[in-house]
């Protein structure tokens, strides 16, 4: 009579352990889930949220690297921007340097003067007059008509090379630097003007070379 408490106490201890294992594959399925939606590779202890946040931290990132390479600047873009702005300050300085160069070879608008001059000379002198007055119609008008003509020329080379170098200061700043020739060349036409409005002055008021005199003719 005394074995019944015992078989009844083995009875429950084998139906406590079966209820245990009944229950462990029922936490594996309820863990399986939540494990399965970490990818693999990544460092264990973060969840799924955690993923999907630096899921959306890379796709920002990347779309904002993407939104950088687009802004920034191309370099023939920028190359052509830079030719384009120093379009107009190089051709201004060629033509500064050009018109240095005519004020003291001259050109054909101060040889046209002068001949114009000395035409009107000889039709003044024509009815008669005195050798001095001969020598100024005839020969000094025209001799002033060149050195005025060839003057003009000199000061626009002077006005448009300074335009040139000082036209930077003006403005809206350029993003781009100025190339460097476009400098040299206006200082050229610069240089050339002030030497030429120099020597056309001189000649003007023949100080270089003198008018023929009658008593010397």
């Amino acid at each position: 009579m005394k074995t019944t408490p015992s078989t009844t106490t083995t009875d429950d201890t084998e139906k406590k352990a079966a209820g245990e294992t009944a229950a462990a594959p029922d936490l594996e399925k309820k863990a399986g889930p939540a494990q399965d939606a970490v990818p693999a590779g990544v460092a264990p202890g973060l969840t799924a949220s955690d993923v999907t946040a630096m899921d959306v931290a890379a796709t920002d990132a990347a779309a904002e690297d993407g939104l950088e390479s687009e802004l920034e600047s191309d370099p023939y873009a920028e190359a052509e921007a830079a030719a384009s702005a120093g379009t107009g300050s190089g051709a201004a300085a060629v033509v500064a340097a050009g018109l240095g160069i005519v004020s003291l070879s001259g050109a054909w608008t101060g040889r046209v003067a002068a001949e114009r001059e000395t035409l009107i000379g000889q039709i003044k002198t024509s009815g008669g007059g005195s050798a001095a007055q001969q020598i100024n119609e005839i020969y000094g008008d025209a001799w002033h008509s060149t050195a005025l003509v060839n003057g003009l020329f000199a000061l626009l080379a002077l006005l448009v090379g300074v335009f040139v170098l000082v036209r930077p200061a003006f403005g809206a700043p350029s993003p781009l630097p100025r190339p460097g020739w476009i400098r040299s060349v206006a200082w050229a036409g610069v240089a050339l003007g002030v030497l030429g409005v120099l020597i056309s002055v001189g000649m003007y008021l023949d100080l270089f070379v003198g008018l023929p005199s009658a008593a010397g003719g």
